[in-house]
C-alpha cells in the first residue's frame, strides 16, 4: 500500500513537471512564430522596425511602419500565431514627408555604403533599420559589436538636414541576454 501511495506521489509529480516544461516550450515556440511573421511580411523593410512583447497569451506590438497596412497586415497575421489569444496594436505610423523619404535614402547610402557595414544590409531584413519621422532619426536593430554600433551612428548622424539623433543599436551579446 506505502508502494502504491509512492507510486501515484511520483506520477503526479511527473504529470505536472511535464505541465510546467511544456508551457515554457509553448511560449519559446509562441514567440519564435511571432517573430518569423513579422520578418516574412511583405512590405517590411529597412525603414520600418517592429517589435513585441508577449506576457501570457496577449503580445503587444511597437515600433514605426511608414505604411499604414503594414500595420494592419503585421496585427493579422500575429493573431494568427497559435498560442496567441490577444493582440494590443501599438505600431506607430509615420507620417508622410518627401523630405523624411530622401533622408531615409541618405541615411541608408551613410550607413550601409560604409565598409564594414554593408554586411548588415544583406538578406530580406536587415539588421539596421533606419526611423525618419520628421527630420528626427532613429536607428533600431542589432548588431554584432560596439564598433559597429558607434561607426553606424556616427555616419547616420553626418547626414544633413536632420533635426537629432538616436542611436538604439543594440549589440548582439546584450541583445541574447535580454531574452
Amino acid at each position: 500500500m506505502l508502494f502504491r501511495r509512492h507510486l501515484y506521489a511520483a506520477v503526479i509529480g511527473l504529470l505536472f513537471c511535464g505541465v510546467t516544461v511544456q508551457a515554457q516550450v509553448t511560449r519559446e515556440q509562441t514567440i519564435d512564430k511571432v517573430r518569423s511573421a513579422l520578418v516574412k511580411l511583405p512590405y517590411y523593410s529597412v525603414y520600418d522596425h517592429l517589435a513585441y512583447k508577449l506576457e501570457g497569451r496577449t503580445v503587444t506590438l511597437m515600433g514605426a511602419v511608414t505604411r499604414p497596412t503594414l500595420k494592419k497586415d503585421a496585427e493579422a497575421v500575429v493573431g494568427d500565431v497559435k498560442g496567441v489569444e490577444e493582440v494590443v496594436n501599438n505600431i506607430k505610423v509615420l507620417p508622410l514627408s518627401s523630405a523624411d523619404d530622401q533622408i531615409r535614402r541618405a541615411v541608408y547610402r551613410a550607413v550601409y555604403s560604409r565598409g564594414g557595414l554593408e554586411k548588415y544590409a544583406l538578406g530580406a531584413n536587415p539588421s539596421i533599420h533606419i526611423i525618419v519621422e520628421n527630420g528626427n532619426v532613429t536607428l533600431e536593430g542589432v548588431v554584432a559589436n560596439e564598433t559597429d554600433k558607434n561607426l553606424a551612428g556616427i555616419q547616420a548622424r553626418g547626414v544633413g538636414g536632420t533635426f537629432t539623433f538616436k542611436n538604439n543599436l543594440r549589440v548582439e551579446s546584450e541583445s541574447s541576454n535580454a531574452e
